[in-house]
């Protein structure tokens, strides 16, 4: 009897889903891509910072170039409480041992900044201080998700106005949508900017003549959104 209802109940279940996809294809309906795309300019830059006692110049230890690289960056205005973190979450410090005699110590910083112009003056007063290893990690844009629904909105309206000029000269027109698909962009592609993507113009950091600084423009991101759509034909 037990085995009895557990096949009644699958047959049914079975049957139902059938129904289901069956009533969904019989419906006349057009398919399309909607599709929408705009840039933004990026309102987070993340510097890599590494310095270390051998990369100093005059043997400055490692402590020392920290203090100074953080008073430095103090005096630009930038709150290193809360935009300077360590990358390195096992430890703070990372030894190398050289020779097994020479001990070489390291530290790697992700320093975050809003925009190009604060991104140049942190590189000459990081050059100032004697720390030349630093490097853009990546961009990012605070309301990446918001920017990002605006476009699916815009994407879906695409839709319904390419379903509406195919449906036209057919004499039908375009009812309730019945299917929705996102088709989720790549993220790494929108925000993971590689440094061959940011362009660094004009002029090398000259302690001499430091009214020229380093003119350096950050590719904008693109935000971009695809949704498909059926809608059922009247």
């Amino acid at each position: 009897m037990k085995n009895y209802l557990i096949l009644t109940y699958l047959t049914l279940a079975i049957s139902t889903a059938f129904c289901q996809t069956k009533s969904f294809i019989d419906q006349p309906l057009v398919e399309v891509n909607g599709y929408a795309d705009t840039m933004v300019i990026p309102n987070q830059i993340f510097i890599k910072i590494n310095i270390s006692e051998k990369d100093s110049r005059d043997k400055i230890s490692l402590e020392e170039l920290e203090k100074n690289m953080i008073e430095g960056l103090k005096s630009m205005g930038i709150n290193t409480e809360v935009d300077l973190t360590t990358s390195d979450i096992l430890s703070n410090y990372k030894f190398y041992f050289l020779k097994q005699r020479d001990v070489l110590k390291s530290k790697e910083y992700i320093l975050k900044v809003i925009n190009a112009q604060t991104a140049s003056k942190v590189f000459i007063k990081l050059e100032d201080i004697g720390i030349s290893n630093t490097s853009i990690d990546h961009v990012n844009h605070t309301d990446i998700e918001y920017i990002t629904n605006i476009c699916r909105t815009k994407a879906i309206l695409n839709a319904k106005s390419k379903a509406i000029f195919l449906t036209k000269p057919l004499m039908q027109s375009v009812g309730n949508a019945i299917h929705i698909t996102d088709v989720e962009q790549n993220i790494n592609n929108r925000l993971q900017e590689r440094l061959s993507e940011i362009s660094v113009r004009g002029y090398g950091i000259d302690v001499k003549r430091k009214f020229e600084e380093p003119k350096i423009e950050f590719e904008k991101i693109k935000v971009q959104s695809t949704i498909n759509v059926k809608f059922i034909l009247k």
